[in-house]
Formats: structure tokens, sequence, C-alpha cells
């Protein structure tokens, strides 16, 4: 026969029947308008086959009007998997317990990020965000609709051009473009542009002002490069602000000092865990206590927060591995000592005198090898902008 619908969220039994009248009880049964199926005969006197748990009671008739005997070998369906639950009633109220506090954690805003902002302060932010109901612990359901929310924000922060909110799980993003400020040029005073070392111009650009030196023009420290002051000095010049850009060569001298040995840490390979259970920004540890057994040590975190369905939830573990480190000596060839020392003084340079300086020549002075160490006098040739501000003082008559 065919198989009722639902059969398995109604409940159903499968029983073997026994004695001579199991064909006249399956007529009888199909007489009556009680559905079975899966009828298999296991012997002349014996069959199997499955029947509807709420016509398991008006067989006990048609069984004693046909003399058969009946066994229920297994019961399927919903009614007995909520019987069985019921007998464990606090295995099955932990279940419900777990999924109902996973369901309320999963519902909590955990996490608010704010990206884009330069100028305008993250609290400020935040603040804004904060009076339109945007902050950790707030249920989700109770938040605006994304779209009302950037509205919202870009009127409470005038200092910006489009505010995005996006939730992603537990985790709302706030997304910032700042309005751009035309710069105000500070004011400034007349001046003359000068040298601010010994110097060879290689390239002169005046853009206000009048040049006083030009290309391959060896020049002192303090020297007028760009002047301020247009005309010949008599009654009609007139007094500017100085612009422009002036390279030069300039020598630097470098007393290098390289050590031979030198110290380095490794790892030894010995470490110890901690372990910790993550909910929302707290961490509990939970196993790795008592002191760090190493003199030296440094420490790695790993974080592997629970996910489910590709959300992060606000549940985790957190591990740190803290490694044993070790100092140890390593001896450098007097080459590499030079190189690296050579190396160092190019990095301080470009520091000192601005990445766009070019190193043109170095030539080494003086170098020797004493107490374990390689001493070096450099001489470096640079290409860097020596122009510098000079204030141009006036007199109350002029």
């Amino acid at each position: 026969m065919k198989i009722p619908t639902l059969s398995g969220v109604r409940g159903c039994v499968q029983i073997t029947v026994r004695g001579e009248g199991v064909n006249h009880l399956i007529n009888a049964l199909a007489e009556a308008g009680i559905p079975v199926w899966d009828i298999r005969p296991t012997s002349q006197q014996t069959a199997d086959m499955k029947l509807l748990l709420r016509d398991f009671h008006a067989l006990r008739p048609l069984l004693k009007r046909t003399g058969c005997r009946m066994h229920v070998t297994r019961r399927i369906g919903l009614p007995f998997r909520l019987v069985k639950l019921y007998k464990r009633k606090f295995f099955a109220a932990g279940i419900a317990v777990f999924f109902l506090m996973l369901f309320m954690l999963s519902s909590l805003v955990w996490n608010i990020n704010v990206e884009g902002n330069e100028k305008l302060a993250t609290e400020d932010i935040l603040n804004a965000a904060r009076e339109e109901g945007i902050r950790p612990y707030q249920w989700i359901f109770r938040l605006k609709d994304p779209d009302k929310l950037s509205r919202a924000l870009s009127l409470k922060l005038p200092e910006t051009s489009w505010v995005g909110v996006e939730r992603k799980g537990t985790t709302i993003t706030i997304q910032v473009v700042e309005a751009e400020k035309p710069k105000k040029e500070p004011l400034a005073s007349p001046r003359h542009l000068i040298s601010k070392s010994d110097a060879v111009v290689t390239s002169i650009y005046a853009e206000q002002g009048r040049p006083l030196v030009q290309k391959n023009t060896r020049v002192k420290k303090g020297q007028v490069l760009i002047s301020g002051i247009l005309g010949d000095g008599s009654a009609h010049s007139q007094v500017v602000v100085a612009k422009g850009e002036v390279k030069g060569l300039v020598w630097h001298e470098y007393q290098l000092e390289v050590p031979l040995v030198q110290k380095r840490e490794v790892y030894t390979g010995e470490r110890k865990d901690k372990s910790y259970l993550v909910l929302g920004n707290r961490a509990i540890q939970l196993w790795g206590y008592g002191k760090e057994p190493f003199a030296k040590s440094q420490t790695l975190t790993e974080l592997d927060p629970l996910t489910w369905r590709s959300i992060a939830l606000p549940i985790g573990w957190m591990t740190e591995k803290v490694m044993e480190v070790d100092e140890r000596e390593e001896a450098l060839e007097p080459e590499a000592a030079k190189k690296q020392g050579l190396e160092a003084a190019v990095r301080d340079i470009l520091a000192k005198y601005g990445n766009d300086s070019q190193i043109i020549s170095q030539k080494i002075l003086h170098e020797k090898r004493e107490n374990g160490k390689v001493y070096m006098k450099v001489l470096f040739e640079v290409e860097e902008k020596i122009a510098e501000e000079l204030p141009i003082v006036q007199s109350q008559g002029e």
C-alpha cells in the first residue's frame, strides 16, 4: 500500500504478525481502511508490516477475530523521540538552554569598528553612533536599517562627506569618508632662501623671488640663494616671500664603528602554552597557570573564534605560546661588518636629509680593525635640498 503522508512526524510502528490467519488480517485491515505498508511475509504464518501510531489500538479487535498475535519490533517517528527526550529532562533542558544562549549571544552587538577616519576622532564617531543605538551589547533586532543609520550619522557628523554602516554577524563596521577642506596656506612674512651648508648647486627652481646663484655654483653656508627682494633695492623694489627648491652636493663625514661579534635572539624550541576562553572582549584563563620558567621569552598569540555559517560568534578560544629565547653571539666577517656600517650610515643620511636625497659617491678615508671592531672614516657625497628660510627684517621707514 502507499506510505501515508508525514508518517515520520505522525509516528508509526513496525510489527510482526504470527498466526494462520495472517492473510485474513491483511484483508480485514484493508476493509477497515487502516493503511499498512512495507508488508513482507517472512514465513507461511508470519509477516512484517508498518502502520500509523494512531491505528495501533484499532488493530487489537482484528487480531482477536483472525486469531493472530502481534509483536512490536520497531518504533519510528517524532512522538517516540519526544518520549525519549522527556525521560532525559535535564539533558533536553541543557540542549535547549545551550541553543537559547547561542541564539541570544549571536543576537547582540559585540564589536564596533570605525574605519577611514584620520582627522575625526574615533570617540566622537562612537558617541554619535551611541546616540543612534549602536553600542556594545545592543540587541541587533532593535537597530534601524543600515541606510537610515548612515543618514543619521552623516547629519550628526558634518565633518564627513559619507558614512556607511555595515553589519557582519555580531560586528558593526562604520566606514567614514571625511570631507576634504581646502588647505589654508599659512601666512608667511617676507623672506630669503639661504643655503644651510656649504655645497655646489646642482639645480635651482625659483617659484617666487629672484635667484642669485646658478647651477654648478659653489655656495657657503648662509649665502642667499633666492632673494625675496625684487628690484635693485631702490624705492621701487618689492619684498616678497621667496619660494622654490634648490639642490646641491654636500659632503658628510661619518666615523663608523661596527663590532665583529654581534648578539641576536633565537628560539630554543622550549615553550609553555596558556589557553583562554574568549567571551566578547574578555578572556578567561583556563590552563597554563604558574610563573614562566624561562629567563627570556617572547609571546605569540593565536585567536580561534567560533563561527556559524561564516559568521564569527563572540565566543572563541585563544592560545598564548610563551617561547623561550636564547641570546647567541654571531661572528661577522670584516667585509660584512663594513657593509653593515655603510648601510647604517646611508639610512641615517636619508632620515636626516630626506628620502629624496641621493648618495652620489662614498669614499673610505681610513679603516682599521681593533679590539674586535671595525673602525671606518667615510666621506659621503650627497645631493640634497640645501635651502632654508631667512626672514627679511624691514625698518619702519621702508
